[in-house]
């Protein structure tokens, strides 16, 4: 069975350790994404809410030092 051409270029950026990084913490942010969506349908529970919020804040400065780490070791690496 022949492979779509998009698989040939996901497979590319899988190859090398960054990309594999970069792949693995979009997949994080959308299983929180995900996440949010089920609670917020289950519970009563709002986004805006204030233990609620500081979750959501917390989780988006997680994963920006997440990306901001991996950037400053691919430049490391280029040094």
């Amino acid at each position: 069975m022949p492979r779509p051409p998009l698989w040939d270029s996901l497979w590319g950026v899988l190859e090398s350790d960054t990309g594999f990084y970069y792949a693995m913490g979009i997949l994080t942010i959308i299983v929180f994404i995900v996440a949010l969506v089920a609670v917020t349908m289950v519970t009563p529970v709002e986004i805006g809410q204030g233990g609620f919020l500081g979750i959501v804040i917390g989780f988006g400065l997680f994963m920006l030092v997440f990306f901001v780490s991996i950037y400053a070791q691919q430049l490391e690496d280029e040094e």
